[in-house]
């Protein structure tokens, strides 16, 4: 999920293959760009600026609320736009164990050297609810 000059590309991938998959247009998408928290506020994303930022372009970081309605536009869980938008403006990867019980957030996590990466999921696994013995 990046770029051949080495920016981050995971919220573009994102709404560029999710668009895709609803087959919507620029347009529609826009319009369902609605923050599910204060409708009233309307459609928060233009199409130019979705273009803009499904073909790798430059956008500033989206808000708490363009972020929610980014998810409902796309009808996807926040948490995985929240993500993506961690990855692509702040280089934070999200790592889960297998059972996406314990999650972390580790900034350029695939720079780590193997050993520490490692660490970081031994750490992880330190971490893991134990399960009752009832």
């Amino acid at each position: 999920m990046a770029q051949a000059d080495g920016e981050r590309t995971d919220l573009s991938d994102l709404v560029r293959q999710r668009k895709e998959e609803l087959g919507l247009s620029f347009r529609a998408l826009a319009d369902a760009c609605v923050d599910p928290e204060r409708p009233e506020k309307g459609a928060l994303w233009g199409r130019s600026t979705l273009d803009t930022l499904t073909k790798g372009g430059q956008i500033k970081p989206p808000t708490a609320e363009k972020l929610r309605a980014l998810a409902a536009g796309l009808r996807l869980p926040l948490s995985e736009v929240r993500e993506a938008a961690g990855g692509q403006y702040w280089g934070v990867d999200t790592l889960r164990t297998e059972d996406r019980k314990v999650r972390a957030f580790i900034r350029n996590f695939e720079e780590l050297s193997p050993a520490d990466q490692e660490k970081v999921w031994a750490l992880m696994e330190a971490h893991r609810p134990v399960r009752d013995q009832d």
